[in-house]
């Protein structure tokens, strides 16, 4: 029998409220080591964010991830660096997406979207057979383009809220309704079958490692240049998933304010306050009025032609 989306939900809520029991108990401050030169974060019991109630213990998970990575996760991404190059990396990427659009265009139609369902499922077809089994994505040649749909983008969709920030050992930062669609998204895969949940798990292992050769130097930049890792890989997690949603994002500063710095003058926005605009300076003269009388009086009287004739007579 298959697990519905409400049961996993429920599951996860479940979960979550293991992980506020882990940290009340454990609410003691504590200094939190980071990579690099990055001088410690004081942890609290206290959130920074009210959706955050689980920080202390996410914390904790975070740190695990790293452990973990440091050991496993990264050297094989190394590896799998050193071993194989672009060009066939590539095309193992494109495998494993293309595996994962009869899923997209489920989610779709669970969406209430025929036409991206069968956009996807044509972009199946095309690939997986002019692309030589998905090897080639022919979008940039006019095929049909890549969605992202998931099944907690459907949930979004269904009205499901986002609940708690988690973080999840090994799998990263989430929250109740993406845990449950992660876990329930290869159910609505037929290729999947008959072990559906096998299948997820090894196509996400596969595409988790992908993900993390192409981001080994964005990663160690993240973990030795921000001054709190956490605060700044939950934001970012946050953009990206909204992004994903079609919904904008309430950005949180990536530098820590100083609380000791002098807050500057409110600045007056500039519609508020129309500057004039400097005209060139014009002499105009004021029209004289003139007297009829006195125009008359100065008026000079016209000469008179005085012509010669022959006979001495003046005419």
């Amino acid at each position: 029998m298959k697990p519905s989306p409400a049961v996993l939900l429920r599951v996860t809520l479940v979960g979550a409220l293991a992980l506020g029991a882990c940290a009340r108990e454990g609410a003691k401050p504590r200094q939190m080591a980071q990579a690099g030169s990055v001088p410690p974060v004081l942890v609290t019991g206290a959130p920074t964010d009210p959706t955050d109630p689980f920080e202390a213990t996410n914390r904790r998970i975070l740190d695990l991830n790293f452990q973990i990575d440091d050991a496993v996760f990264k050297p094989v991404a190394k590896a799998y660096r050193a071993v194989l190059g672009p060009w066939p990396r590539a095309r193992i990427r494109n495998v494993l997406q293309n595996i994962n659009e009869p899923a997209v265009a489920a989610n779709r139609l669970l969406q209430g979207k025929p036409i991206e369902a069968a956009t996807s499922i044509m972009r199946f077809v095309i690939n997986s057979t002019l692309g030589l089994g998905g090897m080639f994505d022919l979008e940039s040649i006019g095929g049909p383009p890549k969605q992202v749909a998931d099944l907690g983008q459907t949930l979004a969709v269904w009205g499901v809220g986002d609940g708690p920030y988690l973080m999840i050992p090994i799998a990263g930062p989430s929250n109740p309704r993406e845990f449950a669609g992660m876990l329930g998204n290869g159910f609505l895969n037929p290729l999947g079958y008959p072990s559906p949940f096998l299948a997820s798990v090894g196509r996400g292992v596969a595409l988790g490692l992908d993900e993390r050769e192409r981001n080994i130097e964005s990663v160690e930049e993240l973990r030795t240049g921000s001054l709190d890792v956490y605060a700044r890989l939950r934001s970012l997690w946050r953009q990206h998933r909204d992004a994903e949603l079609g919904r904008t994002t309430v950005t949180e500063p990536d530098m820590l304010e100083d609380p000791g710095e002098t807050a500057p003058a409110a600045r007056v926005p500039l519609a508020a306050t129309p500057v004039p605009v400097a005209r060139p300076h014009r002499t105009v003269r004021q029209p004289v009025a003139h007297h009829p009388r006195k125009w008359a009086a100065r008026k000079k009287p016209a000469r008179q032609l005085v012509v010669s004739r022959s006979d001495g007579r003046k005419g």
